[in-house]
């Protein structure tokens, strides 16, 4: 995508679209308030520019040469994202003990393996173009306003729902098992 305008827009569509970073980004918001939450904002980000920079340059051709190998990456981050929600239903809530419910480590990871890092790196963002630096700081930009807004959301959801919010991270957990049957079920 080379018009700039187009391109800030797919950015932006795709990562307000709900998914496994932005339930982690909306969970820890909830747990642990935005300010306890703002550190996550880097993992999210370095998660993602990893992931692009590795399926541009390595991963990309090989799953177009090789098929299977998309299949596995599916079952793989599958299996990941059932492994975050069951600790995330296991562990109490951060607001409750003082603790963190979602680590820097969950959200980079889950980004790193998050396939909207697919679609960033093979359609929306250009593989070869004019200021390809200028995409990449309004690609980072992007990550970091609205993964900012997913933390405030879930900071707000968690003052909406008062005492109730403890349920906050079991419902997160229930979208997590629903993210990893949907990137499953699209492995098959």
């Amino acid at each position: 995508m080379s018009d700039a305008v187009v391109y800030m827009l797919a950015v932006a569509m795709l990562l307000a679209t709900p998914g496994p970073t932005n339930t982690l980004m909306a969970t820890s918001g909830a747990t642990a308030g935005i300010r306890g939450s703002l550190v996550l904002l880097l993992a999210e980000l370095a998660g993602y520019l990893i992931a692009i920079e590795s399926i541009r340059l390595l991963l990309g051709p090989v799953i177009a040469a090789y098929a299977p190998v998309g299949v596995i990456l599916k079952v793989a981050v599958s299996i990941y994202l059932v492994f975050v929600a069951v600790r995330l239903w296991r562990r109490p809530v951060g607001v409750a003990t003082g603790g963190r419910t979602v680590s820097f480590a969950n959200v980079f990871t889950t980004t790193l393996l998050n396939p909207k890092g697919l679609i960033f790196a093979l359609t929306i963002i250009p593989q070869q173009a004019p200021g390809l630096p200028g995409y990449f700081a309004a690609f980072a930009a992007e990550v970091l306003v609205f993964g900012f807004a997913w933390i405030a959301a879930g900071a707000g959801l968690s003052l909406v729902a008062g005492t109730r919010s403890e349920a906050l991270p079991k419902l997160a957990s229930g979208a997590l098992v629903l993210f990893a049957g949907y990137i499953a079920m699209s492995a098959f």
